[in-house]
């Protein structure tokens, strides 16, 4: 929970580029003078973070809240005029540019660091060490900024220099993925042997676990693993063994010894409410009073300075959105706060995770039944337009609630309890959409393990997961290591790219289980039955592979090149049938 506050730093913003790079020049500051200084080198690697808060801004457009919704494990919800929401659950478009905020928001991310990388020398009075620290984030950013792309959209341009040049092609495969890995091995190359926990800031082995990530995606997804990078060298799969075993041994990174505590809702303030399901059972949230998670490598900071018109990423947007739906009294949904309803948890997760690990905790860690809540109402409370609703909210990026000294009115934000000396932007101080402030993290080193698993095919690392979870210890199989990782890591980002890599007839076979799921339309019940919608999701699936469609404003603005230098669409995009109309009623 630690404010670190990554402001904007317009003097990134240098020059101008293509759409695709949008990037506007606001200050007189120029690659002639700035960066020069250490204050200066800060300011420009703080101006590459501040992207992950400017996606935060519309979490609805971004990879991570597409990957959540498209995977097997949640379903669209939200409002029948929440349209987006059930399109990307359903893998349909809602218009012609769903996605260009994104696309424009993560080339601005890669145009910072492509300055970065590019100018970061200049800097005088930075040691050495601390030089190759600056451009080792610049690199892990990148190449975390075009590992979003890349899975989103496949198929896109790679600049690797500020200089615009719209005459540059979509790449896809070896030529794009080698690039992201050979950010990645320059950026572990670069930055010392020492963890940045706790500070916002990644370092060497944030840049291995992204490394292990990246590369079994697409050595999965592409079926390759051997992969030549744009520099000429190879990356192979005893190269990524090393680095995360490197990892694993030296990066002082551990595993948090209760699963439980990972999540907010376990705060000392929320925890041992009477109304809390924990209250007596000696949960204490690792992050209380701004401690350091050393689970955490790689994460979105925030703080509480929103502003509707220019910071409103430094709140989780995510939270907001995934929030219990309809202004429920929140003693009827605590500890869980008000949101839109997307992403509610499709019931085909739970009982997988049933019938596979019933005595698993971290089942009910993660996943919570609305029927255990105070007094849930079903069809979004008063509001009467829930799509898609389901028995099941999952319970680790959501809004947390917390009593009010009175003893009977809550704080829309358990921050509000925790730390009465929060100085909030004016008006801010009890707003529900604004006082979500705490972490939101993107690797977790348990994941590290169960990557260190899977590549060595050995259940060491995995078995330290499940050993957390009290579960035994279990031989090596690639059934298990996806069981896993499934469980271990839900509504954490990473399903959707699983699925994916483990081939086609596994990504349909575990999509089409969403079909004819219990589901409640404004509070009545009813079946998902999405094949009238769509075809079904394995229908879907096999006509796009799980990309998203490319802007049609992005291919447009390709084709002022010259016509030679124009886009192509992705596979299942452009078409009437990809098109969504609204859940029908």
């Amino acid at each position: 929970m630690k404010k670190i506050i990554y402001f904007v730093v317009a003097a990134m913003m240098f020059s101008s580029c293509n759409d695709f790079l949008d990037s506007e020049s606001y200050t007189q500051k120029n690659t002639g003078n700035y960066p020069l200084t250490a204050e200066d080198a800060e300011q420009v690697i703080t101006g590459i973070y501040n992207n992950l808060n400017i996606v935060n801004a519309n979490p609805q457009y971004s990879f991570f809240y597409y990957s959540e919704l498209a995977s097997d494990d949640r379903l669209g919800g939200g409002g029948f005029n929440d349209q987006l929401m059930q399109a990307e659950d359903l893998m349909l478009n809602t218009g012609s540019t769903m996605y260009t905020q994104f696309y424009q928001d993560r080339y601005k991310g890669v145009f910072r660091a492509n300055m970065a990388i590019e100018t970061l020398g200049n800097c005088k009075g930075v040691t050495e060490e601390a030089l190759n620290q600056y451009k080792g984030e610049a690199y892990f950013l990148r190449a975390y900024y075009y590992y979003e792309l890349a899975s989103m959209f496949g198929n896109i341009p790679c600049p690797v220099s500020s200089v615009a040049d719209p005459t540059l092609p979509q790449i896809s495969g070896e030529p794009l993925w080698g690039q992201i890995l050979q950010d990645l091995m320059a950026a572990i190359k670069l930055m010392p042997a020492k963890a940045q926990m706790g500070t916002g800031h990644v370092d060497k082995y944030c840049a291995q676990a992204l490394l292990g990530r990246a590369y079994l995606f697409y050595s999965g997804f592409y079926n390759d693993e051997t992969v030549t990078c744009p520099d000429g060298t190879e990356i192979t799969k005893q190269n990524v063994i090393d680095e995360i075993n490197d990892c694993v041994a030296n990066s002082g990174y551990s595993l948090v010894p209760n699963y439980y505590n990972l999540w907010a809702y376990t705060n000392r303030c929320t925890v041992n409410d009477e109304l809390s399901a924990y209250k007596g059972k000696g949960l204490v949230w690792v992050e209380n009073d701004y401690g350091t998670n050393p689970e955490a490598m790689f994460m979105v900071k925030y703080n509480t300075q929103p502003s509707w018109s220019t910071t409103i990423g430094y709140v989780n947007g995510y939270a907001l959105h995934f929030g219990v739906r309809g202004g429920q009294d929140y003693a009827k949904t605590f500890p869980f706060g008000q949101g839109w309803g997307a992403g509610p948890v499709a019931p085909n997760l739970y009982s997988d995770w049933n019938a596979a690990e019933p005595n698993d905790p971290r089942r009910d860690a993660s996943i919570q039944k609305v029927n255990d809540l105070p007094g849930y109402s079903y069809g979004a409370g008063g509001w009467n337009d829930f799509a898609q609703e389901t028995d099941y909210l999952q319970k680790k990026i959501m809004p947390v609630v917390a009593r009010k000294d009175d003893g009977t009115s809550f704080w829309a934000s358990f921050s509000n309890a925790m730390d009465p000396n929060l100085t909030w932007s004016s008006g801010n101080e009890d707003n529900f959409q604004l006082n979500s402030i705490n972490d939101m993290v993107l690797i977790r080193f348990a994941e590290v393990l169960l990557m260190q698993s899977e590549l060595t095919g050995d259940a060491t690392g995995m078995n330290k997961v499940r050993a957390r979870a009290g579960l035994p210890a279990v031989a090596y199989s690639v059934e298990a290591l996806r069981n896993e990782r499934r469980w271990e890591l839900a509504f954490e980002g990473v399903r959707w790219n699983d699925l994916r890599r483990y081939g086609d007839d596994y990504a349909k076979t575990a999509l089409d289980k969403q079909n004819n799921v219990n589901i409640y339309l404004s509070g009545t019940p009813g079946k998902n039955n999405v094949s009238s919608i769509n075809g079904g999701y394995g229908s879907r699936y096999t006509q796009t592979k799980g990309f998203a469609p490319l802007p049609t404003d992005q291919i447009s603005l390709s084709a002022q090149a010259g016509e030679q230098y124009k886009f192509k669409q992705n596979e299942g995009w452009g078409t009437t049938d990809s098109e969504y109309g609204g859940w029908p009623r």
